[in-house]
């Protein structure tokens, strides 16, 4: 005699758990101080190979400006080096690791954090960096739209003539009133988006649009102290690109490890 007892084994198609989003925190502008001034320690822990991080964005940067004069893309060269610092936080992946591992006071080489960050292709980074580069694609596409309608009549052969006509003629003026509010709205979009989700990424095993919502939420959570990081990322970044974009040798892994130690505190870390 067969018994019919419900419950006697589990279901054979038992619906999937959701994961639960993670929680965010309230934060202060004093929290900002204290990620940076441990951001500035964790530079100074590891100066060679953060530093190496620097150089190598700068790197990059004076090639593709190059690479854009040298092509003849005049009309480039300031999107490139304005909207450039747009991919920073995707290309500070090495130094959340680094932070994370000295947070955990564990030893680590240059192979450890290679590996780990080329472990993020099998994972949810790999959307986040199409995100970044979607929107920095936006981002020249508005430029040269509205350079084409406002600048139309202006003619200009080298980058001293683009920079002479943008900044000393009234059509300039008013391509610079526009493109800075389109590249403003843009910027305060992928912030929103990318400010704790790249490191949340490497932290923890969570789906990319998870990371954005979270990100968003913390935003939304914290205007003012979001805006004010904001902003200090935009000042130092612009600043570090004057001399020939070396400036980013300490500001970019600075800011970076700055970055993970905020995530820590503007996300209630994962349970286990």
């Amino acid at each position: 005699m067969t018994s019919d007892a419900t419950g006697s084994r589990p279901p054979e198609n038992p619906t999937p758990q959701q994961q639960a989003m993670p929680q965010v925190n309230m934060i202060t502008a004093s929290e900002i101080t204290a990620s940076l001034k441990a951001g500035y320690s964790d530079f100074l822990a590891r100066p060679l190979m953060s530093g190496s991080f620097g150089l190598f964005f700068a790197a990059f940067g004076i090639l593709f400006v190059w690479c854009l004069v040298w092509l003849g893309a005049i009309w480039m060269v300031v999107p490139a080096a304005v909207g450039f610092p747009l991919v920073a936080p995707f290309a500070a992946a090495g130094l959340y690791e680094m932070s994370r591992r000295l947070q955990r006071q564990e030893s680590f080489g240059w192979s450890d954090i290679l590996r780990a960050m080329a472990n993020q292709r099998k994972r949810e980074m790999g959307w986040m960096a199409f995100v970044t580069l979607f929107i920095f694609w936006v981002w020249f596409y508005q430029f040269r739209t509205v350079l084409v309608i406002v600048l139309q009549d202006s003619s200009f052969s080298d980058l001293a003539g683009f920079l002479r006509t943008v900044f000393f003629t009234p059509e300039g003026w008013i391509f610079l009133a526009i493109g800075t509010c389109v590249g403003a709205i843009l910027s305060a979009v992928l912030f929103s988006l990318t400010v704790v989700a790249m490191p949340m990424l490497l932290d923890r095993e969570i789906d990319f649009v998870s990371a954005m919502l979270t990100s968003i939420r913390v935003v939304r959570n914290n205007p003012a102290v979001m805006l004010t990081w904001a902003a200090i990322i935009s000042v130092t970044m612009i600043l570090s690109l004057i001399p020939a974009f070396l400036g980013l040798i300490v500001t970019l892994p600075t800011l970076g490890h700055a970055t993970w130690h905020l995530y820590q505190r503007a996300v209630t870390p994962a349970a286990g």
